[in-house]
């Protein structure tokens, strides 16, 4: 379990106060918000660094492509074919990886900040703005951090095998080299 999946529980059992929603908690869910969508975004960015690093490793080293030869395997020391297989393990579980971070997301969950909900969102939204209710925007607000945070734990979670599957890659080539 990571850092991610565990909540502090003493938090999630205070009691909701009742009352009025003020600016200061209204303006707190939407910077989680806004907060959470640039940890995605960053962990995309993440992924595509890793990415690009291990496309651009694969293509332009001769060791890293021999790795997925057959020949390498048949001819050649029962060490480094171990180590070639190791390499090759853990380059495409790097890239894998990487491809998962990207991957939409789906969320059993919605909120009208979803465009692909918004359909459905609509005429709630148009209902609530009617009657200027702002506890609607605050639960909307809430709801999508909730969203945010499920879909950032995914992608943190696929980001840190793509970041091990990169450290295990540098450390089996650099072992490769120093057995040929």
């Amino acid at each position: 379990m990571s850092e991610f999946d565990s909540a502090p529980t003493e938090m999630l059992e205070m009691p909701m106060a009742s009352g009025e929603i003020t600016e200061e908690y209204f303006n707190h869910v939407r910077k989680i918000n806004d907060v959470f969508y640039d940890q995605i975004k960053i962990s995309d960015q993440k992924a595509a660094y890793i990415f690009t690093f291990m496309l651009a490793f694969l293509i332009s080293s001769s060791e890293g492509r021999g790795v997925f030869t057959l020949a390498r395997y048949t001819e050649g020391a029962w060490v480094a074919a171990v180590v070639s297989a190791l390499l090759a393990i853990a380059s495409v579980s790097s890239i894998l990886s990487a491809i998962l971070v990207v991957l939409p997301r789906r969320v059993e969950k919605s909120t009208s900040l979803f465009w692909g909900t918004w359909p459905q969102h609509r005429a709630i939204f148009e209902h609530a703005a009617q009657r200027s209710d702002v506890g609607y925007l605050f639960k909307e607000y809430l709801d999508n951090a909730d969203v945010l945070s499920l879909i950032a734990r995914q992608k943190y979670r696929c980001v840190s095998y793509a970041f091990r599957g990169l450290v295990f890659t540098v450390l089996a080539y650099v072992l490769l080299l120093l057995l040929t």
